[in-house]
Parts: C-alpha cells; sequence; structure tokens
C-alpha cells in the first residue's frame, strides 16, 4: 500500500517526517529475524547480548531485534557497576558475578522463547518510504512469523511513532483532542484483538479526561497540559502514549514516569493502538500509517475541530448525575 501524505509533511526544520515502527511477533527469534533484516535493507548484524541484536548502517539506520522482556537481557547497571574494592581477589568476585548473571539472563532468554514475543524496533524512517518499509512485513509472514490474529495468547501490537509537525503546544492540544475524537473510528477500522482489549497495553483514555481536555475553554500552557495527563493518565499503557513527547519537551518535569528507563523522550506521538495482523496480506505499516492520518486531518481542520468537540462534550454531559461530576471536578461550569 501506499502510504498517504500528512497535512504536514515536514518537521519545523524543514525536513520529511519520520515514522519510527514498532512491531511484535512469535514464531521467529531473534537471530533468525536480525538475518532476515540484514538480507532485505543491508548492514551488518552486531550481538549485543543473545537474545538481543542489532542490524546497523542500513538505509534508515539501526534496527535493534530482542525478545521483548528485560529478564532476558543483561541488566546495564549490573554491567556497569565498579568492583568494590581494588583487590585482585574483589576484581575476581565482581567478574563472577557479572558472568553469572549474563548466563543467568541467557537461560531465561532460552526458557521464554516463544512464550514472549519477539520484537523489531525500526529506526525513524521518512513517511513516504514506509511502503518500502512494508517488505519487512510480507518477509515475517513467509518466514512463518505469528501476528495478533494467530492465538488467543497472542497480544501483539505494532507501534508507530510520528514525528510531531510542530512542538508548539496549541499544535500538541490540536492533536490530542483530534485523537480523542477519533480514537472509537480507529478501533472499529482496526477491529481491536479480544486479547489487546482485555490487556492494559493499549487502554482507552478516561472519559473524564477526555471531556476536560475537549471543553472549549480548555487553553492549558505545556505544564498544565502535562500534568493534565499526568493526573488522569499516570501510565505508559495508552492507546496514544504521550509521554515520550512529554519527557522531550520537559526532561526534568517531577514525575516518576519520566525516571522510568521504559520511557524514551523523542519528538513524537507514540500510537500504541495497531494489532500485528500478520495474517493479512498486504497489511503493513502503510495500512496503520493511512488511519493515522485521519487525527492528523482533524488536527489541522480547526472549525471541524472545535464543532466536533462541542458535540462530543454535549452528548456525554447530558446526564444531571454526570455534569454534577463533572462540576465537582471543576471540569464544566455550572450553567
Amino acid at each position: 500500500m501506499t502510504p498517504l501524505p500528512p497535512p504536514e509533511p515536514h518537521t519545523p526544520d524543514g525536513e520529511t517526517r519520520r515514522v519510527g515502527v514498532e512491531i511484535e511477533f512469535a514464531g521467529l527469534p531473534p537471530q533468525d529475524t536480525a538475518a532476515m533484516v540484514c538480507e532485505l535493507f543491508g548492514g551488518e548484524v552486531k550481538v549485543i547480548s543473545p537474545h538481543r541484536l542489532k542490524v546497523e548502517e542500513t538505509r534508515w539506520g539501526t534496527f535493534t531485534i530482542e525478545l521483548d522482556t528485560q529478564y532476558a537481557h543483561p541488566d546495564a547497571e549490573v554491567l556497569e557497576a565498579m568492583p568494590s574494592g581494588d583487590s585482585e581477589w574483589e576484581r575476581h568476585r565482581h567478574q563472577m558475578r557479572i558472568d553469572f548473571h549474563n548466563r543467568t539472563r541467557e537461560l531465561i532468554g532460552d526458557v521464554v522463547t516463544g512464550l514472549v514475543p519477539t520484537e523489531i524496533v525500526c529506526p525513524p524512517i521518512p513517511w513516504d518510504e514506509l511502503g518500502e518499509l512494508d517488505r519487512l512485513f510480507e518477509a515475517l509472514r513467509e518466514h512463518g512469523a505469528k501476528g495478533t490474529d494467530a492465538s488467543l495468547l497472542y497480544g501483539f501490537g505494532l507501534h508507530l511513532n510520528p514525528e510531531v509537525p510542530s512542538l508548539e503546544v496549541e499544535s500538541l492540544l490540536d492533536h490530542l483532542r483530534a485523537y480523542l475524537l477519533t480514537a472509537e473510528w480507529l478501533r472499529e477500522q482496526i477491529d481491536v484483538d479480544i486479547t489487546r482489549e482485555v490487556l492494559p497495553h493499549a487502554n482507552p483514555f478516561p472519559k473524564a479526561y477526555a471531556l476536560k481536555v475537549l471543553a472549549a475553554d480548555y487553553s492549558p500552557d505545556l505544564d498544565t497540559l502535562i500534568g493534565d495527563y499526568l493526573a488522569d493518565n499516570p501510565t505508559r499503557n495508552r492507546e496514544l502514549d504521550m509521554t515520550p513527547l512529554f519527557a522531550h519537551l520537559r526532561p526534568d518535569y517531577p514525575h516518576e514516569l519520566f525516571r522510568n528507563k521504559l520511557v524514551k523522550a523523542r519528538p513524537t506521538f507514540h500510537y500504541r493502538l495497531p494489532d500485528a495482523r500478520l495474517a493479512q496480506p498486504g497489511w503493513g505499516s502503510a495500512v496503520e500509517w493511512n488511519r493515522w492520518l485521519e487525527v492528523e486531518k482533524l488536527a489541522a481542520d480547526t472549525d471541524t475541530l472545535r464543532q466536533r468537540a462541542a458535540g462530543y462534550v454535549a452528548k456525554h454531559t447530558r446526564s444531571p448525575l454526570t455534569r454534577l461530576w463533572l462540576r465537582l471536578r471543576g471540569w464544566v461550569k455550572a450553567t
């Protein structure tokens, strides 16, 4: 499928916007996956640890392929720790601890291979080259990789990380509003797998938070936008995870999530909703990118965005009990 152009195809610096892509699947171990990526896009395979590899110097940069559990990989804090003393014995004990740690993590990875997914984290790719990346999804199918729909036990997802078209708070708010208004349509179009609906990895936003953000008089500065988001969404597990973007904009913001090593600060939206539909011929990153663009189109159409926001708020505040609760929260005014 051909990726469609976004309303704003360039970054604030005038560069073509890029999209990070992540996919989870079963049936193909990291070593075989890395070899496949190298065959498709060139580069060289670098073994970081037995269950984590990189394919470096591809046309787009570095792919990371690994088992998707931190317990299958050596802990950097353990590896970077210094011996407790300067004696030969202490240095020997320190090396024994590292060797034991590495071997233990390798064994854990060996045991869980096939039980936890393999994940590919692609380098940022220009949006207009996503169709070429989709060769990867075709190859995964051909090599026996299994996606979300292969088993009720599989809650695998595809994540998109589109670079934001602007870092201005007004633009971020418009895109967040547009997502809240488009989320139900996206879920219907994707037909989100029941397993992923049950698992917490891509939960919808609370309705009360949506009503706050969609209110006509909601006009926060950046710190207020971040604070309100974290008050109702103190988690990475939202269908549109804003924490990487907020951590990029405010790395010193006083919230524990911003010190979570799983939150990787970057100037992107972290869109977590799509299933990994590897069983469907023709499915890939371009399909999900084109769906995502409905959010960006709405964000760019400010008149329609305001009208739909007003309609959403009116629809969901008709109940007297709902209005009373929201008034107590200070999120709607008395009329």
